[in-house]
């Protein structure tokens, strides 16, 4: 009996669908884009100006498991000093004193909190097309010596060796212990809420 087992075994082992192997894909930066989008209230709301501000320097890996999903994670790695105030609709001169103030002591503090992570602890969602997903990518947020858990819509698109990632969600900054910048005596302020959209590359490792 044993033997017809094991025979049996032999027979049907290579014929069942091995599992899936767990790809590693690290991201490239150079072909990779974070904007944060950071909008204005107040009384006098009109008066003030949006800034936008881009992500240069940051790094990380995604490992994707297209058939189970929850074995799937992503880690994201930014340096607070390569977060860059774009001229592009500031009045002239401005950008650079908007930068100080971002890098300052009253908002991100870069010498004393020098990276932005993220880790995610949850990925599920479903198969949108062939190669194409719809995820939520749940996870914490660590920015200002604080972590807060957020959970993000991810489309994922998947082509040989190349994972491509996008979506978009909301920060607020007093969730980090960042109150938003003010002037006028209050009268312009920062809105809390900051606005952040990104498209991810990545490759296989």
């Amino acid at each position: 009996m044993r033997f017809r087992l094991g025979l049996w075994v032999l027979v049907l082992g290579p014929a069942l669908p091995a599992a899936a192997a767990t790809r590693t894909y690290v991201i490239d930066a150079s072909a990779s884009a974070f904007q944060v989008h950071v909008g204005k209230s107040g009384v006098l709301g009109f008066a003030g100006h949006t800034h936008e501000v881009t992500a240069d320097r940051f790094e990380g890996r995604v490992d994707a498991d297209p058939d189970d999903l929850a074995r799937s994670s992503v880690e994201l790695s930014f340096e607070a000093l390569g977060l860059t105030v774009s001229a592009q609709g500031e009045p002239e001169g401005d950008a650079p004193k908007v930068q100080e103030v971002m890098a300052g002591s009253k908002v991100l503090d870069v010498s004393r909190f020098p990276a932005i992570r993220f880790r995610s602890r949850q990925v599920s969602g479903r198969r949108a097309a062939d190669g194409a997903y719809e995820l939520q990518v749940a996870g914490e947020v660590s920015l200002h010596g604080v972590s807060r858990a957020v959970t993000v819509p991810v489309r994922v698109e998947l082509s040989g060796a190349t994972l491509t990632a996008s979506g978009r969600t909301t920060l607020a900054q007093r969730a980090f212990g960042i109150e938003p910048v003010t002037a006028g005596g209050g009268t312009v302020k920062v809105k809390n809420e900051v606005g952040v959209e990104f498209r991810i590359v990545a490759r296989v490792k």
